[in-house]
């Protein structure tokens, strides 16, 4: 019997090494022990997984939609349309540029999909790092950058706190954390997400974990989880132990969002009132999809959401983040531009369109040109029509007013 068992233990041992072996490192690890514990007890997570505000949420595509999606994604036209016609500009970031303090205390940098740096009273948020070239879990295949990375990371310069708001990889990239850990920068993480930083050499006492409606403080910052709208995951089981969240980040005289992921609901109003009003919100209004229409919004949602962060009225400076740099969706590559630039002139709400990589400070001067037009494809579908349903479509697929 003891022979038995310890051929038994052996054969388990030798399977447990290869499953460990066969699993992709940019998978990260499952949370276990006490940080297990904290999201078991947390009043978010329930049945065994985490909730979503206003009720489940679809991540997928309904069975009977997916053959029209397949056929989408690999029509040769519609591809096409979902990337740049001509390179994307792009304004290289600098260590010399970066070096001097904002003159009001708020600087934001949009670096490519939702990366982007913050300064902000006397301290650097670095939001959703990816500087990776492919958000996925191996090196040969996924969704690829549409243009270089502005800046290598050395050119920031020092981060106070690196901000992650879910452990998607076009979100969270192994390859940037593994760069980061390497520094003396903070990360603040969903709750869970930890686990993955920590597989990736991030020491657990530069970690501050937090579930929905917790904050820290990192010098004169507070910043705090809020909740978010979307889903998790990277393995090939997703398991939904890790969180997402938006954050609001507060400085003793600015404040500013970062929505992560997240379709739309009315928890955006209670956000607002309990943090805002914002100077800058960073709102995720690309690869949005009728197939998944929970999880991501559209450029109208985006601006509803910000209205909504704001207490209802116009104000702030509204950062359209999550396009432009990854090809995640069915929509053309320019739309969401085009659109949340036609949805914010309706609401009179002053919208940021910088290059990636382009400095601007919300308090000063706001880049509003419209860049993407000289690269991009003419689009078909025009934001508003008549109401006789038709358009009048203007060179470059804009609708004539």
């Amino acid at each position: 019997m003891s022979d038995t068992g310890s051929l038994a233990r052996s054969v388990s041992a030798a399977g447990a090494s290869l499953l460990r072996g066969l699993r992709p490192e940019s998978f990260g690890a499952e949370p276990r022990g006490e940080r297990l514990a904290r999201i078991q007890a947390s009043p978010h997570f329930a049945d065994g997984v985490f909730r979503n505000p206003d009720g489940p949420a679809r991540t997928t595509p309904a069975p009977a939609a997916r053959r029209e999606l397949a056929k989408g994604f690999l029509d040769r036209e519609a591809r096409a349309l979902r990337a740049p016609a001509r390179p994307i500009p792009l304004h290289p970031g600098t260590l010399a540029e970066l070096s001097s303090p904002p003159a009001d205390g708020l600087r934001v940098t949009w670096l490519g999909h939702s990366t982007v740096l913050t300064e902000i009273d006397g301290r650097r948020v670095l939001f959703d790092p990816v500087w990776g070239e492919r958000c996925s879990p191996v090196g040969f295949a996924g969704p690829r950058r549409l243009h270089p990375v502005p800046a290598e990371l050395a050119a920031l310069g020092p981060v106070d706190v690196v901000v992650i708001s879910h452990d998607h990889y076009d979100h969270l990239d192994m390859p940037t954390i593994k760069a980061l850990a390497g520094t003396d920068t903070l990360f603040a993480v969903p709750l869970g997400v930890g686990a993955h930083l920590e597989h990736w050499g991030v020491p657990a006492d530069r970690l501050r974990e937090l579930d929905w409606h917790e904050s820290t403080r990192v010098g004169s910052l507070t910043l705090t989880a809020t909740p978010a709208r979307h889903f998790c995951g990277r393995g090939l089981r997703n398991t939904q132990h890790t969180l997402w969240a938006s954050w609001s980040v507060a400085g003793d005289r600015h404040r500013v969002y970062h929505s992560g992921d997240t379709g739309y609901f009315e928890g955006f109003r209670d956000i607002g009132a309990r943090f805002g009003l914002f100077d800058v919100t960073m709102i995720q209004l690309g690869a949005y999809s009728e197939h998944w229409p929970d999880i991501h919004m559209t450029p109208e949602e985006g601006l509803r959401a910000h209205l909504d962060l704001q207490g209802g009225s116009p104000g702030g400076v509204l950062l359209p983040i999550h396009w432009g740099t990854f090809n995640l969706a069915l929509h053309p590559w320019a739309e969401p531009a085009e659109w949340a630039k036609d949805a914010a002139e309706e609401a009179g709400q002053t919208i940021a369109f910088p290059v990636p990589g382009q400095p601007f400070e919300p308090g000063r001067e706001v880049p509003t040109e419209p860049w993407w037009r000289a690269v991009s494809a003419p689009l078909q579908r025009p934001w508003r029509q008549r109401g006789d349903g038709t358009v009048d479509v203007l060179p470059g697929g804009r609708p004539a007013r």
